[in-house]
């Protein structure tokens, strides 16, 4: 009889612990659970870094395509945690007497490859190049190259800017006020441009000679203008801002015009800030 009395106490006091034990985990949901759930609720989340990722390309080129499929995945699908792809496909004109004339190529935009090949110590230059943030380029279409230099391009201090469109007075034309806070300090003896680039997505073009004859062609970040906007200020802690209008063509679709403000030091060509904005709903 004691033994079996033991036992039957041994699992009434079991039973108790084990009522109070639950008791005390639902007080502890009640008092904890929700405030947590709520915070994390609450929680932004993490912001992502813009970064600018050009590409250097032709519609005249056999081995751009899968670069500008490329450069639309990473735009589409912003595949680099703590990075904002902002994609810039600048269309160079050297390849258009070979047979088919690049409709989006510009000779500005040779040029401009032309002066990162001289800050890369390069004499040539070759398509598809894609460059990072102004620092790091590789053939544009290695998607592991792409996005180890996005990441760590995402890592790097950058500055803030703010983009604002307001109507325009004249038909045909843009207003865009640009704006550059707390970018990081220029290099050493380094000045640095704010350039803003008007770009359009949807794009697409059937090619009817040339090297990619019989393809039809599609792209991302078009730049369809380029201008600067002036230099950034030397101060310490200063603000860059500037207005500016810029022309939209007829044929281009409102709907998929974006515009880019970004910093650029002139001799190194870093990027120190960056930012886009949609224009059109």
């Amino acid at each position: 009889m004691r033994k079996l009395s033991a036992i039957v106490f041994g699992v009434a006091a079991l039973a108790v612990f084990a009522v109070a034990a639950v008791t005390l985990s639902v007080e502890r949901t009640k008092k904890i659970g929700p405030e947590k759930k709520a915070a994390e609720a609450n929680a932004a989340p993490a912001a992502r870094r813009a970064v600018v990722v050009e590409l250097f390309t032709s519609e005249g080129c056999s081995s751009c395509p899968p670069a500008d499929a490329l450069l639309a995945r990473l735009e589409q699908t912003q595949p680099v945690e703590g990075a904002e792809v902002i994609p810039l496909a600048l269309h160079v004109d050297y390849w258009n007497h070979l047979g088919w004339s690049d409709p989006f190529s510009s000779r500005q935009f040779s040029e401009r490859q032309g002066e990162y090949a001289a800050a890369f110590g390069e004499e040539d230059v070759y398509t598809p190049q894609m460059i990072v943030d102004g620092v790091k380029e590789f053939n544009g279409g290695n998607s592991s190259l792409a996005q180890d230099a996005i990441g760590k391009a995402a890592r790097e201090p950058k500055g803030e800017v703010l983009i604002t469109r307001t109507p325009s007075q004249s038909e045909g034309l843009i207003h865009i006020t640009a704006q550059v806070d707390n970018f990081p300090r220029p290099a050493d003896g380094q000045t640095a441009d704010v350039l803003l680039a008007l770009t359009e997505s949807g794009l697409a073009s059937d090619v009817a000679r040339g090297e990619n004859e019989g393809r039809r062609l599609t792209h991302v970040g078009v730049v369809r203008s380029l201008k600067a906007l002036g230099g950034l200020p030397e101060a310490p802690g200063a603000t860059f801002k500037a207005e500016t209008e810029v022309p939209v063509e007829k044929g281009w679709r409102r709907e998929n015009l974006r515009a880019v403000v970004f910093a650029q030091e002139r001799g190194t060509r870093r990027v120190l800030a960056a930012g886009s904005l949609k224009l059109f709903d």
